[in-house]
């Protein structure tokens, strides 16, 4: 590719989003305009249709509906509260441990619904309130749900995970659903250190012991949420069904949670429930749609090549290279969301890595994370805006509670980029 057709996608792309126009629209209005001037007009018309339509011709993406309707099942079912009176009798008795509960019922109720949106609002809709109540910050509190909520994009299932899969040209989901495990428990761990700190620094209080009946009881009210987790991922693992086929029995599991056990959906609920899944679903295919096309005229223009050769060119040390990626996906995801980002970035930087040696599972979860970090900064962070939301509060004054939480997750990031045990271990100890 010429350099001005370069300078002319960046610099459209960032001219829309810039005026406002949504990211879906701004990748596919640049990528037209980018083959109309380095492809005839017909062509790069038909072009664009054709990489739009061959862009969601994948039998993967099928999970994607079916994991966004069992989220939006699990959001409405009672699932929250039970995980939260679960997490409760696990951490509720240190200093601080209401913090200590919102940030494993989140990594909790993501691991189920794989949403970080649906996470922050189903968690910090109880906790939130309940921390003000016990006598914590409102920005702190607002600080935790937005910071913990990400856990749920990097523990399986996560729809992002099944997207890199399909970017990179047909990585195993389930190794990548495996490998999301001990990355997304050390985030947890992270942000629990820091609230461990607030707490000290403070002197909020512990959220109470509970009488052993009561962890029984608790226990066995989460066991039907928590089972969910067991029989997606472990019929992966054990080779009974695929990913997509996991996505359509969780929808069948969460329904008969939410609807016939615990009664809190009801059946006049459910046409509003599939309208929002459906809206959601359209709105997500758009993005993967017009960022394949993105993606194609990269690849079609060796964008890859010389990136890669670029990059090479600085150094061929692993660690360099992997700070050099790492730093400029977080910057990346202040202003991407996260789909788009992975469609147009990963067939960039995978071939470099790769050449480096470093396994393409351990990569997805390299850039998922770093993505995640993303949506809990301006100016495009979903994660942050649904956090001030609930706790009515501005963004400008979560940000300072929010630094020390991502400083533990850049920690994090840190541990698990140069530690590929950390992703690795599980899917090789599965066999994938």
């Amino acid at each position: 590719m010429e350099p001005v057709h370069i300078f002319l996608l960046i610099f459209c792309f960032a001219m829309l989003l810039f005026i406002g126009v949504p990211i879906s629209f701004s990748i596919g209005i640049a990528t037209l305009l980018t083959m109309l001037l380095s492809i005839k007009a017909g062509p790069a018309l038909t072009t664009v249709a054709q990489r739009m339509a061959t862009g969601l011709d994948s039998f993967a993406l099928l999970a994607i509906p079916f994991f966004i309707l069992s989220g939006q099942l699990m959001n409405r079912g009672g699932i929250a509260r039970r995980l939260i009176d679960f997490a409760k009798t696990l951490v509720g008795m240190f200093p601080g441990g209401l913090a200590f509960v919102h940030i494993m019922a989140s990594m909790l109720f993501g691991a189920i619904s794989g949403s970080a949106v649906a996470t922050s609002a189903a968690i910090g809709g109880f906790m939130v309130p309940m921390m003000k109540k016990d006598g914590y910050d409102t920005d702190y509190s607002a600080a935790v749900n937005i910071s913990s909520a990400t856990t749920g994009l990097i523990i399986p299932p996560s729809n992002i995970l099944i997207v890199y899969s399909l970017a990179s040209g047909g990585v195993s989901i389930g190794a990548l659903f495996v490998a999301g495990y001990l990355p997304g428990i050390l985030v947890g761990l992270a942000l629990m250190v820091v609230a461990g700190v607030m707490a000290a620094r403070h002197g909020y209080p512990a959220a109470g012991k509970t009488a052993f009946k009561e962890v029984v009881l608790r226990f066995l009210a989460a066991i039907p949420s928590l089972f969910m987790v067991i029989l997606v991922i472990g019929g992966i693992v054990a080779g009974y069904f695929t990913a997509t086929e996991a996505s359509a029995i969780a929808v069948l599991y969460t329904f008969i949670l939410s609807v016939l056990i615990y009664r809190e959906v009801k059946w006049r609920d459910i046409p509003k429930l599939l309208l929002d899944s459906s809206t959601t679903t359209a709105v997500v295919m758009l993005l993967i749609a017009t960022s394949m096309g993105m993606s194609w005229i990269i690849s079609y223009e060796n964008i890859p090549q010389n990136v890669s050769a670029s990059l090479m060119s600085v150094s061929n040390h692993p660690v360099f290279i992997l700070l050099i990626i790492n730093v400029v996906l977080l910057l990346v995801g202040t202003f991407m969301d996260m789909t788009p980002a992975v469609l147009i970035f990963t067939p960039i930087f995978l071939p470099v890595v790769v050449k480096l040696g470093v396994d393409p599972v351990h990569f997805g979860i390299i850039m998922v994370l770093n993505l995640s970090i993303g949506l809990c900064t301006p100016p495009v962070g979903s994660v942050l805006f649904v956090g001030c939301g609930i706790a009515q509060t501005s963004i400008a004054r979560v940000i300072r509670p929010l630094l020390p939480l991502f400083l533990a997750m850049l920690v994090a990031l840190l541990l698990m980029t140069f530690i590929p045990q950390l992703s690795l271990f599980l899917p090789r100890l599965f066999g994938f």
